[in-house]
């Protein structure tokens, strides 16, 4: 009941709300229709030419610019899901194409630093101070799980810098290493035979909290301005919500009245249960603001850092929460219940005073997998392949249940729409989650949403394909890469990668490096992997129309590989027929569908591959980066093996007495399954949304989608 009470006081504050700055003489909205707002999550901003302070890293010469490049190594990038250098030119240019636009909001849908650290974060803020001086651009900021990493600051430091002779250069702040512990002075450490660098020691790459982060962007987002015309938290008193003012809204919004408990069972304070323990205060950075009359931003701190159990947690023990990398809205739900609550009263108010309300976070409110997350848990097993970022359809519900309407995410660095829609007690609730790509890898783009007449919201996909001085720090990967070749390294990247003509073309060599280096060698089972590395195109339509008696053991020994049979010439000679068979039958399927099969033999495993994990991050984005041909060719098989019924499960696919044909059709009928969905869902690069019929439009008309489904 108290709940309840609180809430309906709350909602009705929200609603009379502004009144006299919001409306016209004739009590309705100002009209915004053609109002844009930019949304670039996932920047992951480090300052490479970074000024340390203290003094104690000056980086590495760069030739063109005369500065001391503060940056990782190439081998750390193409490691990670997001690119730690390149993307500072990225932003730039991203930003510049804003201005170019006219647009005058970019909102920030978290990690728009690479885990806070003090030497990046001045050097983001000094970026955004100067385009919103030169240009007027405003800055709206939600945060990540990379800003913070915890809710308090932290010792921490990176080991792959790139330092002098293309060595790695490790840099720590106090307490993240047992070399940097308690140092005092002396900014280095003496190499070992493992580390040929001295370890540097500076409180520069420590990973700041809420507080410092909050702070150094006060002005971008987190704090009212004396120009916005509305900002409350979900910590606004009643009075501040219905008198407004600007001097009201700066004290409540300190840091100091931003806290909220929570448990390690679930939400504190009212919300907490007579069991609950390990409770602590934390910060939460959640807002809603008015920036221009009519438009209402809401800004969701999705962060939910749980603390471990039995454990004080606080200022002083920032290691004792978890992450919140894969928490997002499932814990929100259960954790943050407050700021759930505190959604549906400011839709209602949004309504109530005909506010147009765009809502973004770092996290994603639906599926990102278009309806495959069940296939992609059956070949890459449960919990992988980033399935626990993934939100529970109840959850996607619940938020449908508050009436958001449309929500802007980031977190997954994914190219995806998604769209939910719900009939809840007679009432139909649509929840539309934009999912914007990262500017730091495979597309770079970022997303512009346009405020149409009734009630309608225009996406437009905006990729940034040329960025000047992309490649200013090519010499020292140079370097990096001799050093590597010249040590025998284990791994080493592609050179080729230096080559790149521009910014686009380098993040589709990182998505390829980063198949190659990471994803196969981590994610993908054995098997599928051996049968990737020696099959092309051909073969594998050949091996889906193939029906055979001949098990994997015996053509195992007919092949003089060993298994537990006994070799026979009969089997082989059998396999051949069988295999004679099944290409004819290839033969004449690729002809009634206007292919030819051989074809299908210019591409290889790998390549699918890699096809595979564009069409994941950029959705029909990627359409562009993949022979044309390839698509009707990757959904021929996909319809082949999706319907073929087999009596094989995935518990039987190893065993050695599984007929040949069936392995590969078990394991490759779900991996097209999941290619061709991912090619397939929802428009993702340029659509309408009509926000009262629950509809979506595609507007593109370059790519013919109806030809892959």
């Amino acid at each position: 009941m108290k709940r309840t009470a609180v809430a309906l006081f709350t909602m009705l504050a929200l609603a009379g709300c502004n009144s006299d700055s919001s409306n016209n003489d004739d009590g309705k909205t100002l009209p915004v229709e053609g109002l844009q707002v930019a949304f670039m999550p996932d920047i992951h901003f480090h300052d490479v030419y970074g000024d340390f302070q203290d003094g104690s890293f000056d980086g590495l010469y760069n030739s063109e610019t005369g500065q001391g490049a503060t940056i990782r190594t190439m081998m750390s990038q193409m490691k990670s899901t997001r690119l730690f250098n390149e993307n500072y030119f990225a932003m730039i240019a991203a930003l510049d194409d804003v201005v170019a636009r006219g647009i005058k909001y970019v909102a920030l849908p978290g990690d728009f630093s690479d885990d806070g650290q003090p030497v990046h974060m001045r050097g983001l803020v000094k970026i955004f101070d100067q385009y919103r001086e030169e240009h007027g651009l405003e800055f709206f900021a939600a945060p990540g799980n990379h800003d913070p990493v915890r809710p308090f600051t932290r010792p921490n430091g990176k080991r792959d810098y790139l330092g002098r002779d293309g060595h790695d250069q490790r840099i720590y702040s106090s307490g993240a290493t047992s070399e940097c512990e308690g140092y005092e002075g002396d900014w280095t450490i003496a190499p070992t035979p493992d580390n040929p660098l001295p370890t540097i020691c500076t409180e520069e790459v420590k990973e700041w909290g809420y507080k410092e982060i909050m702070a150094i962007l006060s002005h971008h987002g987190f704090d009212p301005q004396p120009h916005y015309k509305y900002f409350e938290t979900p910590y606004s008193s009643d009075d501040a919500r219905q008198n407004y003012s600007y001097d009201v809204a700066l004290q409540e919004a300190n840091y100091a009245n931003r806290m909220y408990e929570i448990c390690h069972e679930g939400t504190g304070g009212e919300y907490k249960e007579d069991d609950f323990t390990s409770c602590s205060m934390v910060p939460d950075s959640t807002y809603l603001v008015e920036p221009i009359e009519g438009l209402w931003l809401m800004a969701i701190d999705a962060n939910v850092y749980q603390p471990k159990a039995n454990t004080a947690g606080g200022v002083d023990n920032p290691n004792d929460y978890e992450g919140s990398s894969n928490a997002g809205y499932n814990m929100m739900l259960t954790h943050k219940e407050h700021v759930i609550d505190w959604i549906s009263n400011t839709v209602k108010a949004a309504k109530e005073q005909n506010k147009v309300l765009l809502s973004f976070s770092h996290f994603p409110m639906t599926d990102f997998y278009n309806g495959a997350s069940e296939e992609i848990e059956d070949i890459f097993g449960e919990g992988n392949f980033q399935l626990k970022r993934e939100p529970e359809d109840d959850t996607s519900k619940a938020l449908a249940q508050t009436g958001l309407s449309i929500h802007v995410g980031g977190h997954m660095h994914f190219n995806d729409t998604g769209l939910k829609q719900y009939n809840i007690d007679g009432e139909t609730y649509t929840l539309f989650n934009i999912q914007a790509p990262s500017l730091a890898g495979y597309i770079p783009a970022y997303k512009v949403l346009e405020i149409k007449p009734n009630s309608q919201v225009e996406v437009e996909t905006v990729v940034i394909e040329n960025v000047p001085r992309f490649n200013e720090l090519f010499e020292h990967y140079a370097e990096e890469h001799d050093q590597l070749v010249d040590s025998n390294a284990s791994e080493i990247w592609n050179r080729d990668i230096l080559d790149a003509e521009n910014y686009y073309e380098l993040t589709d060599w990182h998505i390829k490096e980063l198949t190659r280096l990471r994803f196969l060698p981590e994610e993908w089972p054995e098997d599928i992997k051996n049968m990737l590395f020696n099959m092309d195109g051909k073969q594998m339509l050949i091996l889906s129309q193939l029906e055979t008696d001949i098990n994997v053991c015996q053509l195992k020994t007919a092949l003089d590989i060993p298994c537990q049979g006994s070799r026979s010439q009969d089997d082989l000679n059998d396999f051949i027929q069988d295999w004679s068979r099944a290409k004819q039958k290839a033969e004449a399927l690729a002809n009634q569908n206007g292919m030819a099969l051989i074809d299908f033999a210019e591409w290889n495993g790998e390549e699918l591959a890699i096809d595979f994990y564009r069409l994941r991050n950029a959705d029909e984005l990627a359409f562009r980066d993949i022979e044309p041909s390839r698509l009707p060719q990757y959904k021929l098989l996909s319809e082949e093996l999706y319907d073929m019924e087999s009596a094989v499960n995935f518990d039987d696919i190893n065993n050695d007495d599984t007929p040949v044909g069936d392995v590969f059709k078990v394991r490759f009928g779900t991996l097209f399954y999941i290619l061709d969905r991912f090619a397939t869902g929802e428009a993702s690069d340029n659509f309408l949304i009509d926000v009262e019929q629950g509809t979506l439009t595609d507007l593109k008309t370059v790519v013919d989608r109806e030809s892959l489904q």
